[in-house]
């Protein structure tokens, strides 16, 4: 496609490196923001530069803050001594959009995968036993996603935290294994959650 301006085909081909955008998704964008006044593309240009440069991470959990630890550890409300385990942040908005945990969360970071040169050192693992030594927390839930990868790192998980004195528990099989927690639709995803069950049973299969 031919582009009226090489600052359009450059603000098109940005847009397109984005996950989930196609080009013609790319140039609807642009002949909006075009058709906007100046200071709405400066504002939203603006916040967008802000949430790079300014974001932090929870020193607690990882999760996304705007201040040392996020609102979620922040929370009086929810129990310390219930530990949710996740690959990301994006985990975390999947769970917390059910309404039914009022646990606090600990992101690892990645999954375990030889494959792709990822082994237990690249995770967050050393913070999450770090936390277990204060010996406040009494369930380390895991809610990882039911894949190879996933499963990998539940087994990992399950024999560092065998030395410590907390249960530890998984996700109900309400999730398709090989699925993703952030595709999962809501009523899934909290049933599971609810439905939570001893690793133990988890690897040897019973309900």
């Amino acid at each position: 496609m031919e582009y009226p301006s090489r600052l359009i085909e450059n603000a098109v081909q940005a847009f397109a490196s984005l996950p989930g955008i196609g080009k013609k998704t790319a140039l609807r964008l642009v002949v909006h923001l075009l058709q906007e006044e100046e200071g709405t593309t400066r504002q939203i240009s603006e916040a967008i530069f802000r949430m790079r440069t300014e974001i932090r991470y929870c020193s607690q959990c990882g999760n996304v803050s705007d201040d040392v630890l996020c609102s979620i550890c922040e929370d009086p409300g929810r129990d310390q001594g219930l530990v949710c385990v996740v690959e990301n942040f994006r985990d975390i908005l999947a769970i917390e959009n059910t309404g039914q945990y009022r646990g606090v969360y600990h992101i690892l970071g990645g999954l375990i995968s030889p494959l792709d040169g990822i082994g237990p050192e690249k995770l967050k693992i050393a913070e999450l036993l770090q936390r277990l030594n204060a010996g406040t927390v009494k369930e380390v839930m895991m809610a990882l996603n039911p894949t190879i990868e996933g499963d990998t790192t539940l087994f990992y998980l399950s024999r560092k935290l065998s030395a410590y004195p907390v249960e530890v528990t998984t996700l109900a099989r309400g999730v398709a294994f090989g699925g993703e927690l952030e595709f999962v639709d809501e009523v899934t995803l909290a049933r599971s959650i609810q439905s939570r069950r001893p690793y133990e049973n988890y690897m040897s299969g019973q309900k």
